[in-house]
């Protein structure tokens, strides 16, 4: 009489060994966090684009700077990355204008390290938590392969108390330790793409960002002629 095992997944997880099971719970927790960032990031991201177009089309479309500053000062807790930039850039044009014996290219000058400075702490900002996803990425596959390999040994141990080895007896130890790669995969694919797509956006936004620092720096440059 042949008794049918049962190789569902969740069975698999419950009769695997002690230390496969640390892996999987290991790798389970990286891929919840993994996720958790991935929305974040991806909301952040998509903020900071949407942001970005709508401080470019009220700049360009004209009015007065001393409005926009204020208005970028009053709200600037909702405020975008390129609105911020433009705030620090401007905040310190006003400051060095104001004094006497300065030379117009110190003003600039010092407007754009300003803005630099805060274009700096921006990109941190965006950056945060890449690092993760590209541990989550290059790590998951090989503490997984650590389980199955870990799993395969305590597999063949249990057989070498066996008389007969037959497929029937071997196929659910290998099953159960392949499960912990299959998990290790699983936690590492979404946050090696999601890595890979957010640096893309991310590098983007800084060239949006360094263009219209260098835009403004040429404006406030005419300003002092």
């Amino acid at each position: 009489m042949n008794v049918t095992q049962d190789l569902s997944i969740l069975h698999l997880i419950l009769q695997a060994s002690a230390v496969v099971q640390v892996v999987m719970a290991l790798l389970a927790g990286v891929s919840f966090m993994s996720w958790y960032y991935i929305f974040m990031k991806w909301y952040a991201v998509r903020q900071a684009r949407a942001k970005a177009e709508t401080f470019e089309r009220d700049f360009w479309s004209g009015g007065d700077l001393n409005n926009l500053y204020n208005s970028a000062v009053n709200d600037r807790h909702h405020a975008g990355s390129m609105e911020r930039i433009f705030e620090a850039g401007f905040r310190e044009f006003a400051k060095l204008k104001g004094q006497k014996n300065l030379d117009p290219k110190d003003v600039v000058d010092g407007s754009r390290r300003a803005m630099r400075a805060t274009y700096q702490r921006e990109l941190d900002a965006l950056d945060s938590h890449l690092a993760f996803l590209a541990s989550v990425g290059s790590v998951s596959p090989y503490v997984g392969l650590f389980g199955t390999v870990w799993g395969i040994m305590h597999a063949f141990r249990a057989l070498s108390n066996v008389g007969s080895a037959t497929l029937a007896s071997v196929a659910p130890g290998i099953a159960e330790a392949l499960v912990a790669t299959a998990i290790g995969l699983f936690a590492a694919i979404p946050a090696v793409v999601a890595y890979n797509r957010f640096s893309h956006d991310i590098d983007r936004l800084a060239v949006r960002y360094e263009s219209f620092m260098e835009e403004f720096s040429n404006i406030l440059q005419r300003q002092m002629r």
